[in-house]
């Protein structure tokens, strides 16, 4: 999350956008991360719901990758992050979120001044963040990761519109970290997600400011 972070080193033709969404995603649903403490994640695995005591009028934020979810919980281990959800949730709700979306800080390369950003900022209560992807080491890379923080609307139909279903990947995040730790990059890479750019249209693209494909 932190700008002034150093990036692991990357080379190579394959190196992906500096501000792509990549997830896993069908045609109708992309996964998003999630981690929480147990009587949360509990309910919200077995009935593919979130519970009544889950608050629908605070942010919360979900995280198209696996990797950087993996360096926000500690591979859940951190106090009240020890179970992480894969949440599948439909692509007209993801979409509608990143079309009312803004950035949680000023991008003179997204916006035409300060005050555009600011009025739009104060009209919404989506957020969009980039903050650096994750390698299995959780070090910093060059290219971004897309964070999506939801609050009124989008909080209340993520948790009872959108959700398609829910799984707890605790035990996955458990299993890479102890091949990670064994020195088995190899045999972590080959657990991760599928995660694939995600398709945008030129509208959604500039809405969040993430790069523009290059041209076929």
């Amino acid at each position: 999350m932190n700008e002034n972070e150093r990036p692991a080193e990357t080379t190579g033709p394959t190196e992906p956008p500096r501000r792509q969404i990549r997830a896993l995603h069908t045609s109708d649903t992309v996964t998003v991360y999630q981690a929480y403490k147990p009587q949360i994640a509990g309910v919200a695995a077995r009935t593919g719901r979130f519970p009544t005591t889950w608050s629908r009028e605070r942010m919360t934020w979900v995280k198209p990758s696996f990797l950087w979810m993996m360096y926000r919980c500690g591979w859940a281990s951190k106090k009240l992050q020890e179970h992480v959800l894969a949440l599948e949730i439909t692509r007209e709700g993801f979409e509608s979120a990143l079309a009312g979306a803004c950035l949680s800080h000023y991008d003179r390369d997204v916006y035409p001044d300060r005050d555009t950003w600011g009025s739009r900022l104060h009209r919404t209560t989506v957020r969009i963040q980039w903050d650096p992807e994750r390698d299995l080491h959780l070090r910093p890379l060059a290219h971004r990761s897309l964070q999506l923080g939801l609050a009124g609307w989008a909080t209340r139909a993520y948790a009872d519109e959108w959700l398609v279903s829910v799984t707890d990947v605790t035990g996955l995040a458990h299993e890479m970290h102890d091949l990670v730790r064994n020195g088995d990059l190899d045999g972590a890479a080959a657990l991760l997600p599928d995660e694939r750019p995600y398709p945008l249209g030129a509208e959604l693209t500039a809405t969040i400011g993430a790069t523009p494909a290059e041209p076929v």
